[in-house]
């Protein structure tokens, strides 16, 4: 699809506000030349998000025996941005202020066959209530709404496309969701929010090429590539999990055989788990976190089955990793996502000794494997950045959502 000029002014907009959020306060000369955009082109576009109040002036640094320059900073109090992680287990939501410091959290625990619309829709509405009671937020201030939902999304239209874990086809999530909540609402999934988090705070920061793999129940690979968050065609881009991995083997819900994801998914180590050792006490047979906790703190103790089971995972995510190494040549992978925390260090070496096995040694020796370096949850971070995002893209944003520039000052 071809980028208008408005599109181009919203991302480049977007583009000074997530400089400045990341190194507040800046000069405008610095600005520029981080983004790669004229000062003159800067200097406009900061000066629109002073109105929108989304910016403050905090002063002056020298310059090198010239005139001041003048620094700006976020105006973290200027409104507030909500992210919403929806996953097969759970739903986390985070109420953000604009400079992206948690202000309130909430959690829904979700089993994984607790999968009706209506009362998956209800509990994320209850948890983003939540937030913005504990915050003690007027309603007006919150800019929006981001979700992040696992699957194929359809962003435009909001709509959950294709959910396999939970056998959802087409769902209207944000209408339904608008009949709840009076908030601008913002729809993607997980691939995406990791990966904007990680370009934002993390591991991608600076990077051109990047792939952020996230690891739960389902699994994929967000992409950034040239800088730029990589969505594909139909926004499916990233749905490495549902590449075949082994010919003909274990039945995956998308209705393939041998997917990534059957191996090096929650419920796939947990049938690793099963098949070396079916008795294990680490087994909790009908509740995936309470496993993949187990083999975390069995991995610590050093237990020989924890430790084979995460062998033997790493093995498989060895293997579909180096692909992407070979085929996409990235700077960084980025083991993200509720899985890889718990298993932590001792998957990510095992993960880096089964990769130097498989994948080709000159793009290997410019790929570096690390775990998400971001304290906090980075799909709600990554889902509030979509939030921020389209209200920049809104239409009447600047009147109904900021205070004047001469009042933000003050």
């Amino acid at each position: 699809m071809k980028r208008t000029s408005r599109d181009i002014r919203t991302a480049n907009r977007y583009g000074v506000l997530r400089h400045i959020v990341a190194q507040s306060p800046v000069s405008r000369q610095e600005v520029a030349a981080a983004t790669e955009l004229s000062l003159a082109t800067v200097a406009n576009l900061v000066g629109e998000l002073l109105d929108l109040g989304m910016l403050v002036e905090v002063g002056y640094e020298d310059s090198d025996g010239g005139r001041p320059r003048g620094l700006v900073a976020v105006n973290s109090s200027g409104a507030a941005l909500i992210g919403v992680d929806v996953a097969e287990t759970y739903i986390h939501v985070e109420l953000f202020d604009l400079a992206l410091t948690v202000l309130a959290r909430a959690d829904e625990e979700l089993r994984p066959q607790e999968n009706d619309p209506g009362k998956v829709v209800a509990r994320i509405a209850d948890a983003v209530s939540s937030v913005v009671e504990q915050a003690g937020v007027a309603a007006d201030r919150v800019l929006g709404v981001g979700v992040s939902m696992p699957g194929q999304v359809d962003r435009e239209g909001g709509v959950s496309v294709f959910a396999a874990n939970w056998d959802w086809h087409d769902v209207p999530l944000l209408r339904l969701l608008a009949e709840h909540l009076p908030y601008p609402l913002h729809l993607d999934n997980p691939l995406r929010a990791c990966t904007v988090a990680e370009q934002w705070f993390g591991a991608a920061r600076g990077r051109n090429d990047a792939v952020v793999v996230n690891l739960g129940t389902g699994v994929g690979a967000g992409l950034a590539l040239g800088g730029t968050l990589h969505r594909g065609a139909s926004n499916s881009a990233g749905e490495w999990g549902h590449t075949t991995l082994v010919l003909d083997g274990r039945q995956c819900h998308c209705g393939n055989q041998g997917c990534v994801e059957t191996y090096v998914g929650a419920p796939g180590i947990m049938r690793n788990l099963r098949e070396l050792s079916p008795d294990s006490p680490l087994l909790h047979p009908d509740d995936q976190t309470a496993t993949i906790e187990a083999l975390g703190r069995g991995l610590t103790a050093g237990d020989p089955v924890a430790m084979k089971v995460v062998h033997t995972t790493a093995r498989y995510l060895g293997a579909a990793l180096a692909d992407l190494i070979n085929l996409l040549n990235p700077e960084v992978i980025v083991l993200s996502s509720w899985v890889a925390a718990a298993l932590g260090e001792p998957l990510l070496a095992e993960v880096r000794a089964a990769v130097a096995v498989r994948a080709l040694r000159r793009p290997l020796a410019n790929t570096e494997i690390v775990l998400c370096p971001i304290p906090s949850n980075p799909v709600s971070l990554g889902a509030a950045t979509f939030a921020l995002e389209g209200s920049l893209a809104s239409v009447g944003l600047k009147n109904r959502h900021t205070t004047p520039r001469s009042r933000a000052k003050g």
